[in-house]
């Protein structure tokens, strides 16, 4: 499934918009989040996770405070 999409001004921002079918595809809506990450091919958008957001920012933590911990578990 391949679909053209035109970046267009919105006040002083730039936008995007996307073909209904794209939004059914992504299920998602008027006022609901995306993200966009990159891929070995380019980028890959997809509804916002919170869930997974979540876990990733408890990851973070984590390997921030216990460094030393997880380095010598790598050996």
């Amino acid at each position: 499934m391949h679909h053209r999409l035109k970046i267009i001004q919105i006040g002083n921002s730039l936008g995007v918009t996307f073909p209904k079918e794209v939004l059914s595809a992504l299920n998602v809506e008027k006022g609901d989040s995306l993200t966009l990450t990159p891929a070995p091919d380019g980028f890959r958008l997809s509804a916002y996770d919170t869930e997974h957001a979540e876990q990733l920012e408890a990851a973070r933590k984590i390997m921030k405070s216990r460094r030393h911990v997880l380095r010598e578990l790598a050996k």
